[in-house]
């Protein structure tokens, strides 16, 4: 697989079930998409835009072909086996799950019938979610966007950015065990490599506990922190710039729309286009298409976001941006 990357510069101010049939075939009521993340709507609107878009690539259209429904969990994973059963309950046609490993997973587990289109950071067959890559042969399939392969780099990226950041904090969410896990894994490995020591580990699964987070950062004798690829993460872009600002630590993510709402880097996958690949999935599964013979998708284009405005609180000169230097 070869993998495209991308240098943005973010300037400005800076139920049981069944296999649905074609759509053709039905003449009652429209078939439902539960669309699942743990995240928050405000926070992850492109999320959205791209699902809707692939949809209509696919030939469907919200409200004529198929009735979507949104559930946005704001951290709250406890939630989720709840909400499952109910979607389970009332045999929604397809789940789609972009950009939450703990919403898929928790799909996986309540059904073995309805149809799951999903997207995750790491390996779904690691993840129990498919057989194999190229025939999932059950009834999830949809697209790996290798955040938590691209750990180091993003560290990397970090040092290169603010080489006095030798002392980081890694910030996790405990709610979604496999990205602690990963997360810590790969950051341990890589941080001798790249220059850097793990000073502290912080958990925060609410925004209330974000903000505790960082009163305790605070108090440690930090230079960068480190945030784990997270949906619910990835959908606070605003507090965590406005945290970030107000500690004078600068910090990586996984999503570039964190790096819109004012957060200084990161370095991922295109999470707006995987929500699009989502889309076309579960349309195509709408059509008639079985899951068990999708095959699942690879991310191959990762976009390197920097918000100028932020990052010219850190150094004087963005490496990746020459004639921005001052």
């Amino acid at each position: 697989m070869k993998r495209r990357e991308f240098l943005t510069l973010v300037g400005g101010a800076a139920v049981a079930g069944t296999w649905p049939v074609p759509l053709r075939a039905q003449q009652s009521a429209l078939p439902v998409v539960a669309f699942v993340n743990t995240g928050s709507a405000d926070g992850l609107k492109n999320r959205v835009v791209g699902f809707r878009k692939g949809l209509s690539e696919a030939g469907i259209v919200d409200g004529k072909d198929v009735t979507i429904e949104y559930h946005w969990l704001d951290g709250r994973t406890d939630q989720l086996q709840a909400v499952m059963a109910d979607l389970v309950r009332r045999k929604v046609s397809v789940i789609a799950t972009p950009g939450s490993v703990v919403a898929a997973l928790a799909a996986k587990k309540a059904t073995t019938t309805i149809p799951i289109a999903f997207s995750v950071p790491e390996d779904p067959v690691g993840l129990g979610l498919v057989a194999t890559l190229g025939r999932p042969g059950g009834n999830a399939t949809g697209i790996n966007t290798f955040s938590q392969e691209v750990t180091g780099k993003r560290l990397r990226l970090l040092r290169d950015l603010v080489p006095k950041a030798t002392r980081i904090a890694v910030l996790v969410n405990p709610g979604n065990a496999s990205s602690v896990q990963t997360t810590l894994r790969e950051v341990r490995k890589d941080a001798g490599a790249v220059g850097v020591q793990i000073q502290k580990i912080l958990n925060a699964s609410t925004a209330r506990e974000i903000d505790a987070a960082f009163d305790a950062l605070a108090r440690e004798r930090v230079d960068a922190l480190f945030v784990a690829s997270d949906a619910f993460f990835n959908s606070l872009g605003v507090q965590f710039a406005a945290l970030t600002a107000r500690e004078r630590i600068p910090a990586t993510y996984s999503d570039r729309e964190v790096v819109a709402a004012g957060g200084l880097m990161s370095y991922g996958a295109d999470l707006a286009d995987m929500a699009r690949q989502v889309g076309v999935y579960t349309g195509s599964i709408l059509k008639g298409a079985k899951p068990s013979e999708l095959p699942v998708l690879q991310s191959a284009k990762f976009k390197f976001a920097i918000n100028l405005q932020t990052a010219r609180a850190w150094t004087r000169c963005v490496p990746q941006a020459p004639h921005d230097c001052r």
